[in-house]
Formats: C-alpha cells, sequence, structure tokens
C-alpha cells in the first residue's frame, strides 16, 4: 500500500540557498540523522548528481537505496523517484520552493511503498522519522545563515581593528613629530 506524507516549513534563507543545500546530496549524511552515506553515481552534463545511492537506518536496519533526481522544474522544485531499493518499491517525493516575505516555504512531499507490509503503528512512527529530514534541512539551513553571519560580523570587525590600528600609528606618528619640536 502506497503511503504519503507532505510537511511544510518556512525557512529564513533565499530560495535559492535552500535549493543548494537540497541538491548538495554528498552532505546528507552530516545533517540527516538517519543518512548514513550518500554517494553520487551519475551526473549530468551540468554536474548535477542524477542518481545517488544512499545507506541509511530504517526500522531498527541498515537499508540501501538509489534515487534519481529531476531536475526539470529547478530550483523551484526538486523531485526524484527511486530507482533501486532493498526494501521499498516505491519512493517518489520532492521538496518544492516557494520565496514568502524574507524567507522561503519549504514544501517535502513523499509517497513510499515498502515491499513487506507493517503495522500501522510502524508506519507512523517511520512516517515521523522521514518528516524529520525537513526539520533537519531547516536546522542545516539555519546554522550555515548563522555562520555567513558570523563571518561577515568577522570580517566587519577585522576592517575596523585594522582601521583603529592604522589611526593609532598616525596618532603616534604626529605625537612623535611633535615631541622633535
Amino acid at each position: 500500500m502506497l503511503d504519503q506524507a507532505t510537511d511544510t516549513e518556512t525557512i529564513a534563507a533565499s530560495p535559492q540557498r535552500c535549493y543548494d543545500v537540497a541538491v548538495d546530496f554528498e552532505r546528507y549524511p552530516e545533517w540527516a540523522h538517519d543518512v548514513k552515506e550518500a554517494n553520487v553515481l551519475e551526473r549530468d552534463s551540468q554536474g548535477r548528481a542524477t542518481k545517488v545511492e544512499y545507506r541509511a537506518s530504517a526500522l531498527g536496519r541498515s537499508t540501501h537505496y538509489t534515487l534519481a533526481y529531476d531536475y526539470s522544474q529547478a530550483p523551484s522544485r526538486l523531485s526524484w523517484s527511486l530507482a533501486q531499493g532493498d526494501i521499498m518499491r516505491v519512493i517518489d517525493g520532492a521538496y518544492d520552493f516557494a520565496a514568502e516575505g524574507a524567507g522561503t516555504r519549504v514544501t517535502y512531499s513523499l509517497k513510499i511503498e515498502l515491499i513487506v507490509p507493517l503495522p500501522g503503528f510502524v508506519k507512523r512512527r517511520a512516517e515521523v522519522r522521514i518528516l524529520h529530514t525537513l526539520k533537519e534541512i531547516t536546522l542545516q539551513l539555519q546554522v550555515h545563515l548563522l555562520m555567513q553571519r558570523d563571518m561577515v560580523q568577522l570580517q566587519q570587525a577585522i576592517i575596523l581593528t585594522l582601521k583603529a590600528t592604522e589611526l593609532s600609528h598616525r596618532v603616534m606618528h604626529l605625537t612623535q613629530r611633535e615631541l622633535r619640536y
């Protein structure tokens, strides 16, 4: 039986920035809790990953699956479908990115069908874990934004320090000249 889930988050980042994080598949294991490995198998002529193999924890075991990515509506939408999987028959999903105020409304939708039927309570628990991926991408974007802001603030502080040092040297030079006279 095909199960579906959708979740939406508003993220304080541009649609392009959200899209960039979503297509950085090789970094998923750094922030997506259940993704243990992500290997790009194929790329298109623009260098975008078209097939990505994942190893993830699912339902108390390790699972392998390969997703095929569709960029036909990029960068407002990134969609995927199952190319191969060991416990899934179907995985169709998408991220939709829409500008909303100063941020982006990201909608994560997923259709999944497992090879082996599961009891309802197990499916619901799995759905919560899968939808948690959107929360993880939101957190990842917030971390990136904070790091960027910190870098800008650090650069500004360095510039102010350099200007203060230059001003201090000028004052010292003027004071030394005055002492000579």
